[in-house]
């Protein structure tokens, strides 16, 4: 849940009109200002130079440069009652975009609330060659104070910042193709980390006491990036006349959202496209903070499926007082703290920009902008189709590859939205014309 005593944001609101109208030069100056970043955390997310090679050399193995992506500012949002300007490092054109826009039609109407349970997550302990699964179940369970301690006393620092190894759960698998196994959970309270390095170290530390118990052989001892104990759920709620356009009624557009997010419910051929729509917003705001989207990812997808159908993240119901709800549900294990969250410049001023002080916070914040992505996506599918929006703002990636520079990238993007034709020919042929 969210907590009283977070700090609020220096800024007075994330509606920074005009802002698409600037440079990048001057977007960054108008951000800044806003959030009362210092000129390191404007250097870092310039870009330009934000990962020396000297850093980037002892993130990874073998390196030879660093691989930049577009940074952009998602403005608008309002997520449980605070002011956020929101960073996405992404690629796809609209995506800052749709989500900025989203955040707009819900913020005078109460913005996002989104709750996180506990930062809990799992660490999975393979157990082989036993004589009874059930037996070693109960032995595990008549252990658990004693394995619970020695957890912990492996990380004493994370127990003094309130985590901790919080019990165990025993999963037994009386029959696969190597034979019967168990599977021993600790359940373990990160904080504000992402978690694998700590929970993978209790692993290892608890195999040979879980051999002694058992009998068995202990095998894999790691992580499981289901995180489906440490989950957000984002809600959002609009009156129908929000969602009026030019020529259809909101109660209408809310008709349509619903009818299409039913068919991602129900079939998982249009749930993966769905699902994708979602972490289109989130991804790019975990990337931005230095976090493992491919875990983000496996743990999304994972919980879409844990019916045993592959099934849509979201929901969208009409309500009978006139309102359209949307709410996001997934497991969210981000961190602020340990890897490339605490190494990589920009990262660190992409958490200062939130202004966020807890891993749960930042996770919130994700979840607010996927629900965002989401609702414009299907917006936009319910009405006017989505190749519409998504083209006019791929106009100017057209531009450039016909070969428009400096100025000319924005008159070329304007002629071919203009004229309806978006495509490199049509591009070329504008230049040619001068």
């Amino acid at each position: 849940m969210p907590s009283d005593d977070r700090p609020q944001n220096t800024s007075t609101t994330s509606r920074v009109e005009g802002l698409r109208n600037l440079s990048p030069h001057g977007r960054l100056a108008r951000v800044a200002a806003a959030t009362e970043l210092d000129a390191a955390d404007i250097k870092a997310l310039a870009g330009a130079g934000a990962l020396d090679p000297c850093t980037a050399n002892g993130m990874i193995e073998n390196v030879i440069g660093t691989f930049e992506l577009p940074m952009g500012v998602a403005t608008n949002f309002i997520v449980n009652g605070r002011e956020v300007l929101v960073p996405m490092a992404v690629e796809e054109p609209s995506v800052v975009a749709a989500a900025s826009h989203m955040a707009k039609i819900a913020r005078d109407h109460g913005g996002f609330i989104v709750r996180s349970t506990a930062p809990i997550m799992r660490a999975q302990i393979q157990i082989l060659g036993l004589a009874g699964v059930e037996e070693a179940r109960a032995q595990l369970l008549a252990q658990e104070a004693e394995l619970v301690a020695q957890a912990n006393a492996c990380d004493p620092v994370l127990v003094e910042l309130g985590g901790g190894c919080r019990g165990i759960e025993v999963h037994v698998f009386e029959t696969s193709p190597i034979g019967p196994m168990a599977v021993l959970h600790l359940l373990v309270d990160v904080r504000d980390a992402m978690g694998a390095n700590a929970v993978n170290s209790m692993a290892e530390t608890l195999a040979p006491s879980i051999e002694e118990i058992t009998g068995g052989k202990v095998r894999l001892r790691i992580l499981s990036n289901l995180a489906d104990k440490r989950l957000v759920t984002a809600r959002v709620k609009l009156p129908f006349a929000a969602l009026d356009t030019k020529t259809l009624n909101g109660r209408d557009v809310a008709q349509g959202i619903v009818e299409a997010c039913t068919l991602a419910l129900i079939d998982p051929y249009r749930a993966a496209t769905h699902n994708k729509g979602i972490m289109n917003g989130i991804d790019p705001v975990v990337l931005a903070t230095g976090n493992d989207w491919r875990a983000i990812e496996a743990g999304a997808h994972a919980f879409a499926a844990r019916s045993g159908q592959y099934r849509a993240l979201t929901t969208w119901e009409l309500e009978e007082d006139e309102t359209l709800v949307g709410t996001l549900e997934m497991p969210m294990a981000v961190g602020i703290v340990g890897g490339a969250t605490r190494t990589h410049p920009a990262a660190q001023a992409a958490l200062r920009l939130m202004n966020v002080s807890s891993a749960q916070e930042l996770g919130e914040i994700c979840a607010a902008v996927g629900l965002a992505q989401n609702m414009a996506a299907l917006k936009a599918l319910a009405t006017e189709g989505i190749q519409k929006g998504h083209m006019a703002l791929h106009a100017r990636n057209i531009a450039i590859t016909a070969g428009a520079t400096g100025g000319d990238v924005d008159k070329v993007a304007k002629m071919l939205v203009q004229q309806g034709e978006i495509n490199v020919a049509a591009a070329k042929a504008i230049l040619a014309a001068g």
